[in-house]
């Protein structure tokens, strides 16, 4: 039996692997736990964990340098539109997505999978392109922060880095950068009267874009350290399985109507209002099924200077879980 270490946050996706309800078949796991951005830093530089949640942008931006250090299997723990993400100075006259153009806005990583995400729906339903914007880069409430990847950006994209003593949050409390992009609010977001939301009305500008789109925006993926899969070719069958069969119990236990297992008077009702929308398998997993927001992401990272050309699916995702089983 393998005993190897699998570093993930604990979600309703991934607890059922975490207290034990769920193995992964002819393996001993050790977990680690922690914030999502300290688990990308160790396992992008340090590849310190046998299995590890990963950047879905940054996975995409190491393996089209062949530098990827894990081979990703498609279980997308981490989904999430981001209309919420973007916050403005609403003293600039920024009244639209339109208005960002020209305007100094700060990402924590240029190559961060929200940013990514952002800039491509600004691109297509908006027409504000990378390019129209001056690009700042730094922690969002943390100086000093390091880029998560050296990027060799086209010359034409303006980027630049942050002093290393203040933060993005500082600045656009301040007034010195007109606005952010993170999947977090800053810290000034709540205190600073003029730092508001561009959509305030979020959710309904989400479910707008996806009834056009059908995009539900993959975040996270599950990443298995190389060397291991080809010692071990059955271990991201075994590994993707188990992801599945968590994610599973927990959307059942939405649906649960006994004793609720969600802190939600109304989370039934929520769960058949997402599904109306989305249908029934919105979390969904698997490369067949999510080929079309795949495709999406790579278009944007290729707008954005982050890639050159699509990176073949087989490179991203082992290609033994392409295959449908029931599991």
């Amino acid at each position: 039996m393998l005993e190897l270490s699998l570093a993930c946050q604990i979600t309703d996706r991934t607890r059922a692997l975490v207290d034990g309800r769920v193995t992964i078949g002819g393996c001993k796991i050790n977990f680690v736990h922690g914030p999502a951005e300290e688990l990308f830093q160790r396992a992008f530089r340090h590849e310190e964990f046998d299995i590890s949640e990963l950047s879905l942008g940054t996975h995409l931006l190491t393996t089209a340098r062949g530098q990827s250090r894990y081979i990703g299997i498609p279980a997308f723990v981490s989904r999430s539109f981001r209309h919420s993400a973007i916050y403005v100075r609403s003293d600039r006259g920024i009244d639209s997505a339109e208005a960002l153009r020209g305007r100094r806005i700060g990402v924590p990583d240029f190559q961060q999978t929200a940013g990514v995400w952002v800039r491509g729906f600004l691109d297509d339903e908006h027409g504000v392109r990378t390019r129209d914007v001056h690009w700042v880069t730094g922690g969002l409430e943390q100086a000093g922060r390091e880029v998560r990847m050296p990027l060799n950006l086209p010359a034409d994209i303006k980027i630049e880095p942050i002093d290393s003593g203040t933060t993005l949050s500082k600045l656009l409390d301040a007034g010195d950068i007109d606005a952010i992009i993170a999947p977090k609010p800053p810290s000034c977001f709540g205190r600073n009267e003029h730092v508001q939301r561009l959509f305030p009305d979020f959710r309904q500008a989400e479910e707008a874009y996806f009834q056009k789109t059908r995009l539900f925006p993959p975040m996270h993926t599950i990443g298995i350290r190389r060397s291991l899969v080809e010692q071990h070719p059955w271990l991201p069958v075994n590994v993707y399985a188990a992801f599945v069969a968590a994610r599973d119990i927990a959307m059942n236990e939405l649906t649960i109507t006994d004793t609720l297992r969600v802190t939600h008077p109304w989370i039934n009702a929520e769960i058949n209002k997402v599904k109306a929308l989305m249908g029934d398998d919105y979390w969904r997993y698997g490369v067949e099924a999510n080929r079309h927001d795949l495709g999406s992401l790579q278009r944007y990272a290729k707008t954005d200077g982050l890639i050159q050309a699509d990176v073949p699916m087989d490179q991203l995702f082992a290609a033994s879980t392409f295959d449908s089983f029931n599991f």
